[in-house]
C-alpha cells in the first residue's frame, strides 16, 4: 500500500498521544475497581466492564485513525486478468432466397441489421470483425479490422445492394463449403501478416438453410480442424415467403417461382456438429444474440497475462471511521459525552473534505 500524501501521516501522532492517555486512565480505573473490590462486601461479586464508559473514546480514537489514513490517500494494487479478444468472420448468406420478403425488409437487409448490431457489442480494442458474402461463389467483403467505421461503411452500402444480382444464375445457389474456405483463407492471411493472434477464432453464419449445395460435411470438418465453432443465425420463418420473379439470363427462363421457407434443422444440425449454437433472429434481440456470441468466442480464448491497477482505498477508510464513530455513539454514557463526540467527528469530516475533496 502507498499513500498518495504521505505528509498527513505525521497526525498520527496526535491519536498515537491519545491513545496512551487513553491507556493511562484505562490502567487507573483497574486499580480503583481492585480497591473498591477489597473494601466492599457483597453478597455477590460486583461486574465491572474492561473499559467502562472508555470503550465510546477507544472507538472515537480508532476512528480518527481511519480518517487520517483516509486523507494520506491510500492506494493499493489489484491484479486482473486481461480481457480476452475475438476474432470474427461473418459468413452471409447472399443467395436468391435471402431477397424473400417473410421478415422486416427481407432476409438480407434483416441479416444487415443484425450485423450491425454485433458490431454495437464489440469492444473494437481486441476484437476484430471480418466479413463474407457467399452464394454458389463467395467473395471476402472486409478482413479482419479493429476499425468500427470499415464495417459501418461497408453494412451501409450492402444494405441496399448485396454483391450478387438476381439476375446472375450463381446466385440461385448456395454453398457453405465456398464460405467456410474463404473464411479460413482470411484467418490465414491475417496471421501470414500481422503473427498468430491470440483472439478467440469463431464464424457467425448467417442463412436461412436453402437450397444447400457443396460439402456441407466437408465444410464443417476443415472448420473444426481449425479449431474455429460455427455459431448460426437463422433468417426467415417457417411460413415463408414467394422468392422473388426474375429471369436468368444463362436460361433465358424465369427463375422457379416458389416459396422459400427456413430450413430451421439442416441449420441446428450444422451449429450443433460445427461445436457452436443456433440462433434465430426476431426470437431474441439482436443485442442478447450479439452479446451471448461474443463473450461464448471470449470464454474460448486462451489465458492472458495479468495486469495490475491502481485502486483508491481512502474510501474505505472512511467507511471504517463512520462505522466505528457510530459505535462510540452507542456506547457513550451520558448525553454530553454523546454531543462531544458528535461535534468531534464534524470536525473530522470537515478535514476530510479539506483535504481529500
Amino acid at each position: 500500500m502507498t499513500f498518495g500524501a504521505p505528509a498527513a501521516l505525521w497526525l498520527l501522532t496526535v491519536p498515537a498521544v491519545l491513545g496512551l492517555l487513553w491507556a493511562w486512565r484505562v490502567y487507573l480505573r483497574w486499580v480503583d475497581v481492585r480497591v473498591l473490590a477489597e473494601r466492599r462486601l457483597l453478597p455477590e461479586r460486583e461486574r465491572h466492564g474492561v473499559a467502562g464508559a472508555l470503550l465510546a473514546w477507544l472507538c472515537l480514537l480508532t476512528a480518527s485513525v481511519a480518517v487520517i489514513l483516509a486523507v494520506a490517500l491510500p492506494r493499493g494494487t489489484a491484479t486482473t486478468l486481461a480481457r480476452a479478444g475475438v476474432d470474427i468472420v461473418v459468413l452471409q448468406d447472399g443467395s436468391a432466397s435471402m431477397h424473400v420478403k417473410d421478415v422486416p425488409g427481407n432476409r438480407w437487409q434483416r441479416s444487415m441489421t443484425w450485423i450491425r448490431a454485433l458490431g454495437d457489442a464489440l469492444s473494437w480494442q481486441d476484437d476484430r470483425v471480418a466479413l463474407a458474402v457467399f452464394a454458389h461463389v463467395a467473395t471476402p467483403q472486409i478482413r479482419l479490422t479493429r476499425d468500427p467505421n470499415t464495417l459501418f461503411f461497408f453494412l451501409d452500402h450492402l444494405h441496399a445492394r448485396p454483391p450478387f444480382p438476381l439476375e446472375a444464375d450463381t446466385t440461385w445457389n448456395t454453398n457453405l463449403e465456398q464460405a467456410v474456405m474463404w473464411g479460413l483463407r482470411i484467418l490465414d492471411k491475417d496471421q501470414e501478416l500481422h503473427g498468430v493472434s491470440p483472439n478467440a477464432r469463431v464464424f457467425v453464419l448467417l442463412s436461412d438453410g436453402e437450397a444447400w449445395s457443396g460439402e456441407v460435411a466437408r465444410a464443417i470438418d476443415r472448420a473444426r480442424q481449425a479449431r474455429v465453432p460455427i455459431f448460426v443465425l437463422g433468417v426467415g420463418t417457417l411460413a415463408g415467403n414467394w422468392l422473388p420473379e426474375v429471369h436468368v439470363p444463362a436460361t433465358e427462363e424465369p427463375a422457379p417461382h416458389a416459396i422459400s421457407r427456413l430450413n430451421r434443422a439442416s441449420l441446428q444440425r450444422i451449429a450443433e456438429t460445427a461445436s457452436g449454437q443456433y440462433f434465430e433472429l426476431d426470437r431474441e434481440d439482436d443485442h442478447v444474440i450479439a452479446n451471448r456470441i461474443v463473450d461464448a468466442g471470449r470464454r474460448l480464448a486462451p489465458p492472458r497475462e495479468t495486469q495490475a491497477s491502481v485502486v483508491e482505498l481512502y474510501p474505505r477508510f472512511l467507511m471504517v471511521a463512520a462505522g466505528l464513530a457510530t459505535a462510540a455513539l452507542v456506547f457513550a454514557r451520558s448525553r454530553a459525552e454523546a454531543w462531544l463526540q458528535v461535534t468531534l467527528a464534524a470536525v473530522a469530516l470537515a478535514v476530510v473534505v479539506r483535504f481529500v475533496g
